[in-house]
């Protein structure tokens, strides 16, 4: 068996039968999540240029755009998808180093207008959608976070899943669509090391890429089914020749998607635990900004070579700065989408801040990546008192999770400035009843 068709039987599985209510209810958090993302980054400079280069594709097609357009549900997953990921909101499973969310959901809502799926279909698609994909990323592993945008290369077999089980895919209809979605597979690391607006375009191209798989594959189009595991397959070429044969061991007992991590801060999430931490100091001494000589933050190298701007000037640096996040969110308390205004770029006492602060890889910290995202900050004051703070996850992570009630107030936050607030919450209701929502008036 190739690797490509180990998913099959779990495949059939969930289509045969029902999830368990657990699993569902963590596909409807991760759904919320997906719109509380969604919404913010469809305010984005590179989502307006991209919906304006797209413009002769609306109009056409049974897929939706958020305001009501119609579009194909290749355009709809490439927007959707790419809005999703523009404004750095959206969730992860760790130990792919992955966010599954943006492409995934994208590809699955955009499957399901266009197929006229129900709201219950859609929830099994994204589960599968999630659990193909996670496991693809973490045989990938490190090796391959090292160069590849994990979330553009590994969200195209997610939402290649997706869209497959939401179109009526077959177990050896799944094989190929992932066999088409490994020769999509695309995204460089490097493509955010400068300011640019390469990075959202990865994930929607991710979307896109899985839908056209899928359909692809309904259509009758083989793929290379040893792509994944062969000797010059993309095992090799994008990762260290990783072993596959435990690809699938879990499945169907061990539920991903329950392991999620949503964000509770906005900007790189390798800046999270430093930010926990930092403020749990702080707290801890009883002292305000104006009191602290210096900072040093250790952590994991993946958090210092991403979150990489030792003094970044745009939003777009601000938000993978970690020197820039931690001294923000210790002067005003949180990092909100309020953080990367032009002025709050500009705040004296938060470039004083980053100033006295520096960074380093712990290595036992290191050792602990990608299943542990932990930080170690030091805070020394004016008047020479030292104390050290250990931050071992982030809040948000499984061991220490956003309730329902929190992603509620996420979603509240982030779509009201674009929607309304009785949009907002009569979305919120319609999520968390989906099983019974046409999701062609998702967007409505």
């Amino acid at each position: 068996m190739y690797a490509t068709e180990a998913f099959g039987p779990f495949f059939s599985t969930v289509n045969a039968g029902p999830l368990p209510v657990e699993v569902l209810h963590h596909a409807k958090r991760a759904l919320i999540d997906w719109h509380a993302a969604l919404y913010p980054g469809l305010d984005t400079e590179a989502i307006q240029r991209l919906r304006g280069a797209l413009e002769e594709e609306f109009g056409r097609g049974n897929a939706t755009l958020p305001g009501g357009q119609h579009v194909t549900a290749r355009v709809a997953a490439l927007l959707n998808g790419a809005a999703a990921h523009a404004a750095e909101i959206d969730d992860s499973f760790r130990d792919a180093m992955y966010h599954p969310g943006a492409p995934t959901i994208a590809a699955a809502i955009a499957a399901a207008q266009d197929a006229g799926a129900s709201g219950e279909l859609l929830l099994k698609g994204i589960v599968v959608g999630y659990e193909v994909s996670t496991r693809i990323g973490v045989v990938l592993g490190r090796a391959h976070y090292r160069y590849w945008h994990s979330t553009a290369t590994v969200g195209t077999f997610g939402a290649a899943a997706a869209a497959a089980f939401i179109y009526g895919a077959t177990e050896e209809q799944l094989a190929h669509a992932l066999a088409t979605a490994a020769t999509f597979a695309a995204g460089l690391q490097q493509a955010f090391r400068m300011d640019s607006m390469s990075k959202p375009l990865h994930v929607g191209r991710a979307a896109e890429g899985g839908v056209l798989a899928a359909r692809a594959a309904v259509a009758g189009i083989t793929g290379s089914l040893d792509v994944l595991d062969g000797e010059t397959g993309l095992g090799r070429a994008m990762s260290d020749g990783p072993e596959w044969s435990a690809l699938a061991a879990t499945l169907g007992t061990d539920f991903h998607i329950c392991r999620l991590t949503f964000k509770n801060h906005i900007g790189c999430g390798h800046t999270f635990a430093a930010i926990d931490g930092a403020l749990a100091l702080k707290a801890k001494l009883g002292i305000d900004t104006s009191q602290i000589r210096r900072i040093h933050v250790a952590t994991y190298r993946p958090a210092l070579e991403i979150a990489c701007y030792l003094d970044p000037r745009t939003e777009n640096e601000a938000k993978f700065s970690l020197k820039y996040i931690v001294a923000t969110a210790l002067v005003h308390g949180s990092v909100r989408l309020s953080a990367y205004t032009p002025a709050r770029l500009r705040d004296d006492e938060t470039r004083r801040l980053m100033a006295c602060m520096t960074i380093e890889v712990d290595a036992e910290i290191d050792g602990w990546f990608p299943g542990k995202r932990a930080a170690r900050v030091e805070i020394e004051t004016l008047d020479g008192a030292k104390a050290d703070y250990l931050q071992p996850n982030r809040k948000g992570d499984p061991e220490d999770p956003l309730s329902d009630a929190d992603l509620d107030g996420k979603l509240m936050e982030l779509a009201t400035p674009i929607v309304g607030v009785e949009a907002a919450r009569r979305l919120a209701g319609r999520i968390w009843h989906v099983e019974s929502e046409n999701i062609r008036e998702l967007f409505a």
